[in-house]
């Protein structure tokens, strides 16, 4: 058993002081003290120590755009087409090689788990690999070196748009029915099961958007998840661009979200992705099913999405989570305040969002997206946590409590992952220092 000891610790939604954390051999919390000295033996961690941050949506190899998306302006569509390009010369060897390092930037930022929305299943040209799941289990592997909690989120991916079928640059995105893509997504609960231990790596399952699963299939879809178990998450991308829900309603007659409903996919397991241009009666809909709303300001800012309805969400009843997409920035503590600065600069009002509940969407919100025991210090939680510098050029002077407006990723001194410490001082426990992590995207963004 490790016992981390904190001078400062963020502990049911505040700070405590003097908290010993026994974290037992499966790596979760055994026991929780406020008010206690350290004793002997106690691993001391610097700063004020916060749970890990959940990272509820990513693309990993959307990382490869960083940087290199902004000449002539363009377009959420053109920036798509560079994202197309990307994905075509992805391999397992490649992939693996790109989302470790991905990943590792993850740790070091603050992110201890991530929902990876992951559609690149196949080769090129569609067909499969000897090894069926050989891109899912390349995300796997980087994952476990990277030291980050995994749920794979395996995305049913069928068309081009309402009534189109898949684009030859998508033909290795697609399994050519629901009936398909499910018989898949069992076999590799099953092969994943075998190799990792619960927790590490999980599957869930993904709807890509209403656009890219034909309405005839979404009933399948439908049934055939709430065959795994309630336990199972379901995320979707969900009217991201207005131009989806234009195409929905005069395909359907339904906004996104109201094909959801009327197809049974709509309650608590569900994370909608973005949410950014919904009616009155898509955030009744999304609240009343206790959904969780996945936001990733930093992406929706970089594309121009707009900002979406996140405190009319949350007022509604709908659970609001944090996610890096694709990765313009990985930055847990970013991602939170820019959650509340959209909502500043929409609404003309400060503290839509406390700096508590910012901390929360950072946490616990990643949990209930993921369905992990994780985003809490707490008995039966993962011992996921992470250390923040109170006295660097940009937090000093803060309030502990306020650190999540005022720091950045650049503050994150430690991170332990399963009561392990992963990254401390710019060095990776597995991958040595973070300049070579660096090194590696560079090259392979070349």
């Amino acid at each position: 058993m490790t016992v981390f000891w904190a001078g400062r610790a963020w502990l049911d939604g505040r700070v405590a002081d003097d908290v010993r954390v026994r974290c037992d051999e499966a790596g979760r919390v055994a026991a929780v003290e406020a008010g206690v000295g350290s004793e002997d033996g106690d691993r001391r961690l610097p700063g004020v120590v916060y749970p890990g941050g959940v990272n509820a949506h990513s693309h990993a190899f959307h990382r490869l755009l960083r940087g290199r998306t902004h000449d002539g302006g363009g377009s959420f569509w053109t920036w798509r087409e560079l994202m197309y390009r990307e994905a075509a010369r992805l391999t397992p060897e490649s992939y693996q090689r790109i989302a470790t390092a991905v990943y590792a930037e993850m740790v070091a930022a603050g992110w201890t788990s991530v929902a990876e929305f992951h559609y690149v299943h196949h080769q090129p040209d569609g067909t499969r690999y000897a090894e069926p799941h050989a891109m899912e289990l390349a995300l796997a592997r980087a994952a476990r070196a990277a030291g980050i909690r995994l749920t794979l989120l395996d995305t049913c991916y069928l068309s081009s748009g309402f009534g189109a079928p898949l684009t030859e640059r998508q033909a290795r995105f697609g399994d050519g029915s629901a009936e398909a893509w499910l018989e898949r997504l069992a076999a590799l609960r099953t092969r994943v099961a075998q190799e990792y231990p619960p927790g590490e790596v999980s599957v869930g399952a993904a709807l890509h958007s209403v656009r890219a699963v034909p309405v005839q299939a979404l009933d399948v879809a439908a049934a055939g998840i709430a065959a795994f178990g309630a336990a199972m998450p379901l995320h979707v991308h969900l009217s991201e661009q207005p131009a989806e829900n234009e195409a929905c309603l005069a395909e359907t007659g339904f906004t996104p979200t109201e094909l959801l409903a009327e197809h049974g996919l709509l309650g608590p397991r569900l994370s909608a992705v973005h949410a950014t241009h919904l009616t009155r009666t898509d955030i009744e809909l999304l609240g009343a099913a206790s959904a969780t709303i996945v936001m990733c300001p930093s992406t929706e800012a970089d594309l121009g999405d707009g900002i979406g309805p996140a405190h009319a969400l949350r007022a509604a009843g709908a659970t609001i989570a944090l996610g890096s997409d694709q990765h313009v920035l990985l930055d847990p503590l970013v991602e939170a305040r820019m959650l509340e600065q959209g909502e500043r600069l929409a609404s003309g009002r400060r503290g839509r969002f406390s700096p508590a509940e910012l901390v929360a969407a950072m946490t616990i919100g990643g949990a209930a997206s993921t369905g992990l025991e994780v985003g809490e210090i707490r008995v039966g939680a993962f011992c996921d946590l992470i250390a923040i510098d109170p006295d660097s050029l940009r937090t000093a002077g803060s309030e502990d409590a306020q650190l999540v407006m005022s720091a950045t990723s650049a503050d994150v001194l430690e991170v332990v992952v399963g009561g392990v410490t992963r990254v401390a001082n710019g060095v990776h426990a597995v991958l040595g220092p973070l300049s070579g992590v660096a090194r590696t995207l560079a090259s392979v963004a070349r």
